[in-house]
């Protein structure tokens, strides 16, 4: 299924926020076009390590995109990037709130320019409040929206996830704005502007411990039943060092371990409580006294909610993970350059995504299917507001 197929999208973000999101509507079907800068362009392009020319992440966040190098800072650029916007639908956008109208394509102006053009703006703050100007990162968006301070224990600074929440969940909800501003227009035929925050978008995530803000208890970190004060929802290591998860949280699941290992099914193991300082000493021992590959068979014969937590090393040889086809490769100068699908990436046997592509690769062609001519394009090129 891919059924943006017509829809063009006009892409100015780099890192990783913005690219999730075209990422994901270039799967669903879209001709992604990514506007770069003739400095360094994207600045993910550069960041180590690197296979092909260019970073894994790069690789993995731009694949099946084209690439356009211009210079909106050039006195003509800005007047460029408007003759291009007339033949796409969305363009997407991730500069601080301002950015654009500087340079003379300020929203409003776009979209009396462009009445069907969605604009989506994806930025760390929002386009208004207090902090809409100011600079931030994944960390920093986690820690204003209160999820990072969901995370226990009480007794040290909250730990720096090893992941992009924030980043990733605000391409996501760029996604969903988009889908549902494409239907809007579908019916009514008006584009809009979509202002996404990813402090917004990471709110959600601590949706249960807000519950219990908004009933009148405000969660303690490090106490609560999904925030490690309980055994039953907690990591462990095996005898050779590997860590498992087991997240027995319902009473038949809590009981099926139990009686797995031999121990009593107490379920005031599911509460917190001082109890559970005992309990998770005594499941820390009871994991440590065999290997992984013993647990790993024990989780297949009990089905009480326990996983090995896989190094990154292992995911692609998962038998899981293998099955479901998550990973892939595609050829890029002849070097096979490995990456991921999302859950709306098409079946590999379908259509196979093509490369990310190389600085200024598709810059030619892309103002040709504008109208432009070889002449006009070749003068742009020579006057450096193109690459």
């Amino acid at each position: 299924m891919r059924p943006l197929q017509g829809i063009r999208v006009l892409d100015l973000s780099r890192l990783i926020p913005g690219p999730f999101a075209t990422l994901v509507l270039s799967d669903l079907g879209a001709t992604v076009d990514k506007i770069e800068d003739p400095g360094s362009g994207d600045y993910l392009r550069h960041m180590p390590p690197s296979v092909a020319g260019a970073s894994g992440a790069f690789h993995a966040l731009n694949r099946g995109k084209r690439s356009l190098i211009l210079d909106l800072k050039h006195p003509r650029g800005p007047a460029l990037l408007l003759r291009l916007l007339a033949g796409y639908d969305v363009l997407f956008e991730q500069f601080r709130p301002g950015v654009l109208a500087r340079l003379g394509l300020g929203h409003d102006l776009l979209r009396e320019r462009f009445p069907r053009l969605l604009i989506c703006s994806l930025t760390g703050y929002g386009q208004h409040g207090p902090l809409a100007h100011r600079a931030g990162h994944d960390l920093n968006y986690l820690a204003r929206a209160g999820v990072l301070g969901f995370q226990g224990p009480s007794s040290a600074p909250p730990q720096v996830p090893g992941f992009q929440m924030a980043d990733i969940s605000g391409g996501l909800w760029s996604v969903v704005a988009l889908l549902a501003a494409l239907r809007e227009r579908d019916r009514t035929g008006q584009g809009a502007v979509l202002d996404v925050a990813m402090v917004d978008g990471v709110l959600g995530f601590s949706s249960f411990s807000l519950g219990a803000l908004f009933a009148g208890q405000p969660p303690t970190r490090g106490e609560e039943p999904l925030g490690g004060a309980i055994a039953p929802y907690n990591t462990y290591l095996s005898s050779d060092g590997h860590p498992l998860t087991l997240a027995a949280l319902e009473p038949k699941f809590w009981a099926a371990f139990c009686a797995g290992v031999g121990i009593e099914p107490d379920m005031t193991a599911l509460f917190p409580g001082p109890h559970q300082q005992a309990l998770k000493s005594k499941l820390t021992d009871l994991f440590a006294a065999h290997p992984r590959s013993h647990w790993e068979h024990f989780a297949a014969q009990h089905d009480c909610c326990l996983e090995p937590a896989l190094a990154p090393h292992e995911l692609r040889s998962d038998p899981h993970l293998a099955a479901r086809q998550l990973f892939f490769s595609t050829e890029v100068d002849g070097v096979n350059v490995e990456n991921f699908r999302t859950p709306v990436t098409p079946s590999i046997e379908e259509h196979r995504p093509g490369p990310a592509p190389a600085s200024g690769e598709h810059t030619g062609l892309i103002l040709a299917e504008a109208g432009l001519a070889p002449e006009e394009i070749a003068e742009l090129r020579s006057g450096g507001v193109v690459r």
